[in-house]
């Protein structure tokens, strides 16, 4: 099985898990599949990063017939919690009421050098 395009794992392990009634996707950072097919982030920071990052949950939400509206849990690894409110921002915009759970960490590093990371719990009732 391939991958949704930004679903690319960086790793040995698969993007997107169904559990029942759970879709439980990893952890996904700003990246886009390279000139080679590798993941490579998208340039222009943080919150560029950020915003593909969800891009990409919502790709591989989208292959297991959800939306982010179907989003019930998340957690966010930032290495410079000074994003915080630049991640609020972004989430406001991005999740409507009622927002799912999220809890944000801060991490000392993450994979391909990525500066935020995005995994999400979606409730999608096995059809």
């Amino acid at each position: 099985m391939t991958p949704p395009e930004g679903g690319t794992p960086v790793g040995p392990y698969t993007p997107a898990v169904r559990a029942g009634d759970l879709v439980i996707l990893s952890g996904q950072v700003g990246a886009t599949p390279g000139p080679d097919g590798k993941p490579q982030l998208v340039e222009g920071g943080t919150e560029a990063e950020l915003r593909q990052a969800l891009a990409n949950v919502r790709t591989l939400l989208a292959a297991q017939g959800g939306s982010l509206d179907d989003v019930v849990k998340t957690t966010v690894f930032l290495v410079d919690m000074g994003d915080y409110a630049m991640l609020n921002e972004v989430w406001m915009a991005t999740f409507a009421d009622p927002r799912p759970a999220r809890t944000a960490i801060g991490v000392a590093s993450l994979p391909l050098g990525a500066r935020v990371e995005v995994e999400a719990w979606a409730h999608l009732p096995a059809g």
